[in-house]
């Protein structure tokens, strides 16, 4: 069999993997590329027949594994598309949001490109593409080894990084003998506030494994609450604004639990909390409707409405969105893009951004070539919704809120395989994918890649 990458190598976004056996084709993620280039990337033409591939497996929501699906489908993919329940319902709410992005977006390039008569563009994908999606869609659980076809086994088991997000084991039959690999998907932390922890994986011949934070160790959870905390009340004294971006799928989510938790324990009261995104509305609903994979505490506390020392309010309507800026002070608004390239965000950095008495919190992986990298890197201006603004508000990056394991998780996470598998090292920057690289075969010894973006592997 032919492993080959297409996406997610020496970077942290599109992630894309294809597997050649001589009876199938399969893909693993189908993602969207952000940051530096990613409207040409993300309009290349893919290096496969898409009609040629039998099956695609998810294994979790996130914009950078799916947002290509659309597209995929649109260009002759008719398989089936594999996933977690809870994985299948976050795609439908985050393939749609994003198809009405490139809608609107588009529109509004286009309209640009009338009056300076250039060409006209047409959008990556419709809201009517991702309606030819979803019938595709097939729900499995975690734990259960499932059958693809003769050749092929596959299982799914809990990755702990968001809901419903799975790591993907699957054997492969060829020439009278079975060998496995994993897809490791995206690694979830231990403790992270809402999802139980991962599940480890004791055997493999190969394994891709997720490197975003390779180099690098995270802040505990609790010195990043308590930095939260300490920012939100010094910014409240300053009569500033507490802007917060964040995904809307995951860590909007995340936060507000954390949140509701310090409201009950007395170390913050009376906060009003603006979740200004219509899908970070629809997604926290979708998370209280899957309480079988919180952990025991979230389950205590994600009812979140209930509260009444936690003034939470969810901004659908444009206008809504706009009257926030009004705001002059003790507001936290939560808003997406966690990455700052789209939506309302960049309207509240457009005007607590230069405040000094307004305060950004990072609480995401940046990625290179986006605005939130650029505002985390300490540039003293930026471009913002096309206008110059200077960077004059605090800016606090809380690593302990990510999402993602550190490399301390990852190692961990490694030590529990009881053989010595062949290592692809994917999703993540260049530079530290290859530190983690040599990290692995330093420490276990294992042989290791850091495959290029293309690259074929005979397994």
């Amino acid at each position: 069999m032919i492993l080959q990458f297409l996406g997610g190598v020496r970077t942290v976004t599109g992630s894309c993997y294809l597997l050649k056996g001589r009876n199938f084709r399969i893909l693993v993620e189908c993602g969207m590329h952000q940051g530096t280039d990613a409207e040409a990337v993300n309009r290349r033409p893919f290096p496969f027949d898409p009609a040629g591939i039998d099956c695609l497996f998810l294994t979790h929501s996130h914009l950078d594994h799916v947002g290509l699906v659309p597209r995929l489908v649109k260009e002759g993919f008719t398989g089936s598309i594999i996933t977690t329940s809870a994985t299948a319902d976050l795609v439908e709410l985050i393939l749609y949001d994003s198809a009405h992005i490139q809608e609107s977006d588009t529109e509004w390039q286009n309209r640009k490109a009338l009056r300076s008569g250039l060409d006209l563009k047409e959008p990556l994908y419709l809201p009517r593409d991702v309606d030819m999606v979803l019938p595709l869609i097939t729900r499995k659980h975690y734990g259960n080894v499932e059958r693809l076809c003769e050749e092929v086994r596959y299982r799914f088991v809990n990755a702990g990084h968001i809901l419903g997000s799975s790591t993907l084991e699957l054997w492969y039959a060829e020439d009278g003998k079975e060998k496995k690999i994993v897809f490791s998907g995206d690694i979830g932390k231990k403790d992270n506030p809402i999802v139980n922890d991962p599940v480890f994986v004791e055997e493999t011949d190969y394994l891709t494994i997720e490197s975003t934070y390779g180099n690098r160790l995270h802040k505990s959870m609790e010195a990043s609450v308590d930095e939260l905390v300490e920012v939100i009340k010094t910014t409240f004294r300053r009569g500033g604004n507490v802007i917060i971006p964040s995904f809307a799928l995951g860590r909007t989510q995340d936060l507000l639990l954390i949140l509701n938790k310090l409201v009950e324990q007395g170390r913050l009261f009376r906060i009003s909390v603006y979740i200004d995104s219509p899908l970070g509305e629809r997604i926290t609903r979708v998370y209280a409707a899957h309480p079988e994979y919180f952990d025991d505490e979230a389950r205590r506390l994600f009812n979140i409405e209930s509260r009444d020392a936690m003034r939470i309010h969810f901004t659908q309507k444009t206008e809504d969105s706009m009257a926030l800026n009004r705001i002059r002070k003790e507001a936290i608004i939560i808003s997406s893009s966690g990455m700052c390239e789209g939506g309302r965000v960049r309207h509240h950095l457009k005007h607590n951004l230069w405040r000094r008495e307004s305060s950004i919190v990072f609480v995401g992986f940046q990625a290179e070539g986006t605005l939130g990298r650029r505002i985390v890197d300490g540039a003293k201006k930026v471009d913002v919704l096309g206008e110059e603004i200077v960077v004059r508000a605090g800016i606090h990056t809380l690593g302990g809120f990510s999402a993602h394991a550190d490399q301390d998780d990852l190692v961990e996470w490694l030590t529990r395989f009881r053989n010595s598998p062949e290592v692809f090292v994917v999703h993540g920057e260049e530079k530290v994918s290859l530190e983690f690289k040599a990290m692995i075969r330093q420490k276990f010894a294992f042989k290791a890649h850091v495959p290029e973006i293309g690259q074929e592997y005979e397994l």
